[in-house]
């Protein structure tokens, strides 16, 4: 981890310093497979390790600095390395170099089926979900009341959650990752670009967890919703870095090369 840092006068609160994210691709040895990833003009380096196996740079010196305030965009083409990022700063990813500062509690909004075990009843999983968000038993059982009135699922929640339908278990699922105030809030595309009953129901919480963060990062090809959401931009292209500034800037440098 990195020491504890600031950035002119305001304490770092997440922090990555030349992160580098290599993938072995096991298998790799027919040459229809190399070609096919050698095409990919948007996929990372592809190099071979001391076991000669294809290796993929998913990430490269990849270092940003983020103070309490900050919303970062994450702008790129698929295959740029925007999701990768996003789980290293949540801790998926380990770095194979580099290194990684986070001050205070990661809310990731971008798997949460994490911990959902069909077999328990809805609120058995909100227990166990707010647990691995690091909340205490006692935090959950005040939040509990709260939560299950958002899900809308009644006495659906004493029933196992093998029994829900997908729409029901993103209620469930959605409403715990967000029953407290965030610190780093980590947010992948699909939050802003899911079903639009689903977000016609949670647009007001999702605004009210965003405003409360301290730190947002945010990947997106919404450049509408970057722009509205966000103050700084950073265009990530092969895993590597091609610009970090303010939002317009970033949106404005990338839009003159896709369009």
């Amino acid at each position: 981890m990195l020491q504890p840092q600031d950035v002119g006068s305001q304490q770092v609160i997440l922090g990555l310093d030349r992160v580098n994210v290599s993938f072995p691709i096991y298998h790799g040895g027919s040459r229809s497979l190399k070609k096919a990833i050698l095409s990919r003009s948007s996929a990372g380096r592809i190099a071979r390790d001391a076991n000669d196996r294809i290796m993929i740079d998913a990430l490269r010196d990849v270092s940003v600095s983020l103070v309490s305030g900050d919303r970062l965009a994450l702008i790129g083409a698929n295959g740029a390395g925007k999701t990768t990022l996003l789980r290293v700063m949540a801790g998926i990813y380990e770095p194979v170099s580099g290194s990684v500062q986070i001050r205070g509690r990661i809310s990731p909004m971008f798997d949460l089926g994490l911990g959902i075990d069909t077999d328990l009843s809805g609120y058995d999983n909100i227990r166990i979900r707010g647990l691995l968000l690091g909340l205490s038993s006692q935090e959950i059982e005040q939040l509990l009341p709260g939560i299950a009135e958002f899900t809308a699922l009644g006495d659906y929640l004493d029933m196992p959650v093998r029994t829900y339908s997908s729409g029901m278990t993103l209620r469930l699922t959605f409403a715990v990752a967000t029953c407290f105030e965030p610190e780093v809030l980590l947010m992948d595309e699909w939050i802003v670009a899911g079903d639009a009953n689903f977000l016609n129901k949670a647009h007001e919480r999702i605004n009210s967890f965003v405003q409360k963060a301290r730190v947002l990062v945010l990947a997106s090809h919404r450049l509408d919703i970057c722009r509205t959401w966000c103050n700084k931009g950073l265009w990530m292209e092969r895993g590597q870095v091609r610009l970090l500034g303010p939002i317009s800037d970033v949106i404005e440098a990338y839009q003159g090369t896709v369009t």
